[in-house]
Parts: C-alpha cells; structure tokens; sequence
C-alpha cells in the first residue's frame, strides 16, 4: 500500500509540529509522545483535518502499550494505525481493524532475525525499521517479509530519503521539518 506518492511521513511529537503539518499536503502522519488524556481531542482534530494518522502507542504518557491499551485506543479513539514494537498490541489491533506497524530496531544480525520472525507471526500491515539509513537492510527485510517498510531514525537528508526509497521503502517517518518542507507536494 502506498500513501499517493507522498514518501515522507511527518512525526508529530507536538501540537506545533501538527500545526506545521496542516500547513503542508501531508495526508498522512504519525503522532508520537502523546499523553493519554489527550488522545480523544487530538484523533477528533485530526479527522476534523483530513489526515489520517498513526499512533505511536509505545510512546503514549500514561497509557501500558499491552493488549489492553491496544483495545482501548482502537476501540475509543480510532486511529488510522498504530505502531508498536510489540508483537501482542500488533495482534490486538489488526483484531480490530486498525493498520499496524511492527517497529524494528535493527541493531545486529540477531535482532533483524528476531524481529523478522516476530513479524511472521504478527502479520503486520508495514513494518518500521530503525534506523532507517541501511538501505541493504530496508532490501534485505522487504525481500524477506514482502511488507511496506517505513524507514525512520537517524535521516537527516534528501539523499538518505531517496536512498531509503530506493532500497523499498514504502515512506520515511522524521520529524525533520527540513524534509517535510523538500517533499511536500505544494
């Protein structure tokens, strides 16, 4: 699945990042750094936008990122997706009709190993692979699960976008404003 041509998707960890991102043709984003209270106001603005974003519920302030958390957010708050490095609350949401993306760091060859196990059985929708400058292992882990990868953590320039495309990835999340302003489609 693509994101209509768009190769970056913002990381909002602010209400000011998500304003700077309603300034721009993004459609679709992902929030990080939230606090729990603010979960319902935050999705209900987001709609009210036209955007369609990802959460990252590992990152939620006050919020367990289990299979409960996972219910609740699909449940009350319904975001587009949601990222997690854990394999239950990937399991819990896809049961509830919620994209998700199974977030993998890759910090040597037994990790990638793991991870990619773990994602044969979650059966995400994409995966998000960190960081997101190896492009022979954004190649290795498409090749290997057939999945859309977001590459994200550690692009800090165009090249390094075009060069994580280029090796599969379907889109890049950073909260680089520099980039987002590059790629934004107005």
């Amino acid at each position: 699945m693509s994101f209509e041509g768009q190769k970056i998707l913002p990381a909002i960890r602010s209400m000011k990042d998500f304003d700077k991102m309603l300034e721009t043709s993004f459609e679709y984003g992902v929030f990080l750094d939230l606090h729990v209270g603010m979960l319902k106001s935050v999705f209900q603005y987001a709609r009210q936008q036209e955007r369609k974003m990802f959460l990252h519920i590992d990152l939620i302030h006050g919020l367990t990122n289990d299979e409960y958390g996972a219910e609740y957010v699909c449940q009350e708050i319904k975001p587009y997706g949601i990222i997690s490095t854990k394999g239950n609350v990937i399991r819990k949401a896809r049961q509830k009709g919620v994209f998700t993306t199974q977030r993998m760091f890759v910090i040597d060859s037994s990790a990638m190993n793991r991870s990619i196990e773990l994602i044969h059985k979650t059966e995400p929708d994409y995966i998000e692979v960190l960081p997101g400058v190896v492009p022979k292992i954004i190649k290795e882990i498409r090749e290997k699960t057939g999945k859309p990868i977001f590459a994200g953590g550690l692009i800090e320039t165009i090249e390094e976008v075009e060069n994580a495309i280029a090796a599969g990835a379907t889109a890049i999340t950073t909260s680089d404003r520099t980039l987002w302003k590059h790629f934004d489609r107005n």
